[in-house]
């Protein structure tokens, strides 16, 4: 099966913290893929490096066939958790910049997420409430129509009701025959249901890496079993 992500000894510094240490993995193409570990564990690093916005200090990085530098942007969607959505724009607005900005956006697709969700489109983006500046940030993630998405914990932070919105979204939008979307999250026994695949990062390292059907097949665990076997 082709590759979408190769790692091959890949080593990240910053200045005299090693954030990732001669880290090997390989990720097929499609599906989703649940990476996880605690906070520190290098979990961000690793999917900025692999969406080009960070600099490897050393390996060789393949991501959608190509060794990864800024343009590899082309390709990927990459969703941070920090929100970076301008408040004085409408919702509206918000997803004709996305069209503006990026060529393989699809508005109509933008809007029929945020009527599912009931998103009011008039609305300023500073008005709206954490959960629906949540909902918009997913939307636009999911509307771009490119091989790989990435999204660094779209749960964290919110209530319940809108964690099981976004799942929903994911689920139902994801193009799961032409993308491969990596979600890192804490909530794992929420999203395990979605899984294909998951990673487990600790202090830098992968120790794990799973089909999570053969987790199952094989060793009859479950992916918190699995986690919490390693991390014993």
């Amino acid at each position: 099966m082709e590759q979408i992500i190769t790692f091959h000894n890949v080593t990240k510094r910053y200045g005299l913290t090693t954030a990732l240490k001669a880290v090997s993995f390989q990720i097929a193409t499609g599906g989703i893929i649940g990476l996880v570990g605690s906070n520190g564990s290098g979990k961000s690093t690793l999917l900025k490096l692999i969406a080009g916005l960070v600099k490897k200090t050393g390996g060789e990085i393949v991501v959608c066939g190509e060794n990864v530098t800024r343009l590899i942007g082309r390709k990927v969607a990459f969703l941070a958790e920090v929100d970076s959505l301008y408040d004085f724009y409408t919702v509206k607005e918000t997803i004709r910049f996305s069209a503006s900005v990026f060529p393989d956006f699809d508005e109509e697709k933008a809007y029929d997420i945020l009527a599912t969700l009931d998103v009011d489109l008039t609305k300023k983006i500073g008005t709206l409430s954490k959960g629906n500046r949540a909902r918009v940030k997913i939307a636009i993630a999911l509307s771009r129509k490119v091989p790989l998405l990435i999204m660094d914990e779209p749960l964290s932070g919110l209530d319940p009701l809108v964690r099981e919105d976004i799942i929903k979204m994911i689920a139902k939008y994801v193009e799961m025959e032409e993308q491969t979307l990596i979600i890192s999250t804490h909530e794992v026994a929420e999203i395990e249901p979605l899984l294909d695949h998951v990673l487990l990062v600790q202090n830098g390292e992968i120790l794990l890496s799973e089909k999570v059907e053969e987790l199952r097949e094989t060793k009859g665990q479950s992916v918190l079993d699995a986690m919490r076997e390693v991390l014993k």
